[in-house]
């Protein structure tokens, strides 16, 4: 656990203390970076110190005193036998499933995270096709931070924004890069670093399960393997519940920061509110984490993950609701401290709370989406098949049973004494009067301890954010809901099990858990199968020669270019007109008039040096792609205006300079 928290620490202190400094300079430089890593990584120490350890304390056991013998062999054995005993810790059990599914996470993150990029002679390679376009984004924001770009900056793939998107993991590895690491070396090593913190994380909140149900979420459509014996990701298409591990966290680098954040923030307030939660080993009522770690992880969240500040944010929510006196004081304190970060950091974000608005009402999620769905009732069993139902059942039985407690059922009428037998008479006066001090015991009791149970605080608002992403679309593209969704998913992982399925005996666990994974079990190692000889992103020789042609171009200068993913100028971190369309949709973007005036500014229409200056590009690149998407160009800006480097590659022309002025 320290080092969980104080790894965890390093990152976000890193990253916060990089972006006040690049702020305050103006850009990130080498310097800045290292002062920032080493800020990061004295954060980290103070953290491992100040964390507590998860499992069970040592407890020391001190004899009463007693009175000295006279004989001084007496006072010796005395002495001896008064030596404070430790009571040895419970044995830390490692049973087969929690082997198991630590085996397959660890095939998991080698398969996707060491063949993440690689190259193969002249080309760049991955191995997800999920991953072309959000890699290819992802690279752009970490050489857009690294080239020294005043912060907040520009949007690179929109002329007229500044950057919405939390890249705060992206952000962390420009630091890196600046510190001469390699690129693919840090994208590979922040994913295997990433998910052993992932896997650390689940293993300690719900067990073998827990770590069952990231892996291996799915429905009823893996169950087509009994069919075609074939393993492949059949959650892959026109399914919305996608397999969470293929299609989330390698594709959206910052789950793996936001996802093992998010999990150390709920086992420290399930320590430190809800000490008799399921699968703690611990009784004491303080958390795992000093105040000043649980709030800089809670306050900068949304820079690393939104959505997942949104879900815990409604978690303290529900508890300053339903909480003790105490409980909601600290829960407000931190609210109140974290309000003022996280929003500059929301502000930041969102262009300045500019951006279009995401949120509108949307019953359904998914369900009336003809690329997902046939039928309301088909969506929902397709997608989730045993899960959901089983998740609607743990928040019957969790409010059923907290309804036992707030109001049990009222007690059978005492018999009356004076009509007992007389041989009974006095035993039943004895029963009635110990019932009646019971009873008041309990109510005394009752009326002081009355609370909810740590099923109920965590259940129910797990069942909150479920039914906001269901109704209300956070983003533009309804999928995006996912990233809410899965968090109501992960904290009712360890009460459904603790609750419903522990409770039956095992043939039956067994086949719950059957039913609850296979399908994604199936679809998991049918995905890593996939791309075995890899995907073309970039060849790496264009990729150099761009990089050394622009580096003389100030980083603040603007490219009409292609709009597409992979772009060797937004690889090289630098600004576009517009990007890849896909992008600018989940952004909340409409580009679609910026996307014409681009397109008439390249097929050469007449008015296009004004066209140019009204869209802020001052460069135009003609490349491979300009040359086949904009075949039918007049191309006026040849011999017009002055070419600023050529190669293979293509050729950029300086837009503001005429071409007797020659190279720059």
């Amino acid at each position: 656990m320290k080092f969980f928290s104080g790894g965890l620490t390093f990152v976000n202190v890193a990253t916060i203390a990089g972006l006040l400094l690049g702020i305050l300079g103006g850009g990130l430089d080498e310097g800045f970076a290292g002062l920032a890593l080493i800020l990061g990584l004295a954060a980290a120490v103070y953290a491992w110190f100040g964390t507590a350890p998860f499992a069970k304390r040592k407890k020391v056991i001190i004899p009463t005193a007693a009175p000295l013998p006279k004989s001084k062999r007496a006072r010796r054995r005395m002495k001896l036998e008064a030596e404070p005993t430790v009571a040895a810790p419970a044995p830390r059990r490692w049973h087969f499933w929690g082997w198991a599914v630590g085996i397959v996470f660890l095939m998991f993150a080698i398969r996707s995270f060491c063949w993440l990029l690689w190259v193969d002679g002249a080309n760049l390679k991955i191995q997800s096709p999920n991953n072309l376009g959000d890699l290819s984004l992802h690279i752009t924001y970490i050489k857009y931070f690294a080239n020294g770009v005043a912060l907040w900056p520009d949007n690179p793939i929109h002329v007229f924004s500044s950057l919405r998107y939390p890249a705060g993991i992206d952000f962390f590895n420009s630091l890196l890069l600046l510190q001469h690491v390699d690129l693919v070396r840090a994208l590979v090593w922040t994913g295997l670093l990433g998910s052993a913190a992932t896997f650390y994380g689940f293993y300690r909140w719900g067990g073998a399960f827990g770590v069952a149900g990231f892996l291996f979420n799915g429905g009823l459509a893996g169950f087509a393997f009994f069919q075609t014996h074939a393993f492949i990701d059949y959650q892959a298409e026109r399914i919305a519940w996608k397999s969470i591990p293929l299609t989330m966290f390698v594709t959206q680098r910052g789950l793996l920061y936001a996802i093992p954040v998010g999990l150390l923030l709920l086992l420290h307030w399930r320590r430190k509110y809800y000490p008799a939660a399921p699968s703690d080993i611990s009784g004491e009522r303080r958390g795992l984490l000093p105040w000043w770690v649980e709030w800089s992880l809670y306050a900068t969240m949304p820079l690393f993950h939104f959505h997942t500040f949104l879900a815990l944010s409604i978690v303290l929510g529900f508890w300053l609701l339903i909480g003790s006196w105490e409980m909601r004081k600290q829960i407000a304190i931190l609210l109140a401290a974290a309000f003022l970060p996280a929003t500059w950091i929301v502000w930041m974000i969102t262009d300045h709370f500019q951006a279009k608005s995401i949120l509108a009402w949307a019953p359904g999620w998914l369900q009336s989406d003809p690329g997902f769905s046939n039928s309301a009732v088909g969506f929902w069993i397709l997608n989730f098949g045993l899960m959901l139902p089983a998740m609607v059942a743990l928040v019957g039985v969790v409010v059923w049973r907290t309804w036992r407690v707030w109001f049990p059922p009222a007690a059978s009428p005492e018999p009356d004494p004076a009509s007992a037998p007389d041989g009974e008479a006095s035993s039943t006066s004895t029963s009635t009067s110990t019932s009646a001090s019971m009873s008041a015991s309990m109510s005394a009791s009752m009326s002081e301890e009355r609370k909810f149970s740590s099923a109920f605080a965590f259940v129910m608002p797990a069942a909150a954010i479920f039914l906001f992403a269901l109704f209300v679309k956070t983003a533009p593209w309804g999928w995006d809901n996912t990233k809410l969704i899965i968090w109501a998913y992960f904290i009712c992982l360890p009460f459904l099990w603790s609750e419903l399925i522990a409770k039956w005996l095992w043939p039956i666990r067994a086949s719950l858990c059957f039913l609850l994974f296979v399908s994604g079990f199936v679809s998991l190692f049918g995905g890593l199968t996939v791309g075995r000889p890899g995907f073309d992103i970039a060849n790496r020789i264009e990729l150099e020669a761009v990089a050394t042609v622009v580096h003389k171009i100030p980083i603040r200068e603007r490219f009409a270019a292609f709009p597409t993913y992979n772009h060797p100028l937004l690889l090289n971190g630098r600004k576009v007109v517009l990007g890849y369309g896909g992008h600018l949709w989940t952004q909340g973007f409409d580009y679609g008039p910026t996307e014409q005036e681009l397109k008439r500014l390249m097929l050469g229409a007449p008015g296009w040096q004004e066209r140019a200056r009204e869209l802020h590009a001052r460069y135009l690149f003609w490349g491979r792609e300009e040359k086949r998407e904009y075949a039918a160009s007049s191309q006026p800006w040849n011999g017009k205006a002055a070419v600023v480097a050529t190669g293979f590659w293509g050729t950029i022309y300086d837009l503001e300079r005429p071409a007797s002025a020659g190279r720059q």
